[in-house]
């Protein structure tokens, strides 16, 4: 496996480059598929749309917010939730299940808007159990989602082709028989903002 390339490297990122030009952080998840390195997927989180939904996600991109001096966030956080043609799940550093729920603002916080729709492959979106029940899980969509379009706050979207290609490769891991739960654990082995 290749060493990472040096920070210089990956500011010079013409694709960074733009969108940190529009005033939008940049993330990154390097993921791992069974252990084995997968890729980098490069996300612009759009926070001239939703400030405080980004800045939630942000944060624990970077382990910016702790709770009892310990960093919390995506680092080793699984995605949870794999189906194909649809979306692949993740941001529960709480169970690793699906059912925890965390933000930066509490428990949970609000809907910011639905300005944003999920129009194709590769939009961020946070994951929720309703009106109002945003936490830390989110989605990546794997096609056009409109049935989600004024039910999840959609707030990113990947930023270039070999981004989106490592999604796909999460999207195409065997997935157990109720039909999404990966075979393989599918982890973010690194996370932070470029």
């Amino acid at each position: 496996h290749t060493p990472p390339a040096p920070a210089m490297a990956l500011a010079a990122d013409p694709a960074v480059l733009e969108a940190v030009g529009r005033g939008n952080p940049v993330v990154f998840f390097d993921v791992a598929i069974g252990g084995m390195p997968a890729g980098r997927i490069k996300i612009e989180l759009f926070k001239d749309v939703a400030p405080r939904t980004v800045e939630n996600f942000r944060q624990f991109c970077t382990g910016e917010h702790t709770r009892a001096n310990q960093p919390m966030g995506y680092k080793n956080c699984p995605f949870h939730r794999v189906i194909k043609e649809f979306m692949i799940q993740g941001g529960d550093f709480m169970k690793q299940d699906g059912t925890g729920r965390m933000s930066i603002y509490g428990e949970r916080f609000e809907d910011e808007n639905f300005d944003l729709r999920h129009e194709g492959p590769g939009y961020l979106s946070m994951a929720n159990s309703g009106p109002n029940t945003n936490g830390c899980q989110f989605f990546i969509t794997c096609k056009k989602t409109e049935w989600l379009d004024g039910k999840h706050v959609v707030f990113g979207k990947v930023l270039d082709a070999a981004s989106l290609m490592v999604v796909r490769k999460m999207e195409n891991v065997a997935t157990d028989r109720n039909g999404d739960k990966p075979k393989l654990p599918i982890v973010i082995a690194q996370c932070g903002e470029l």
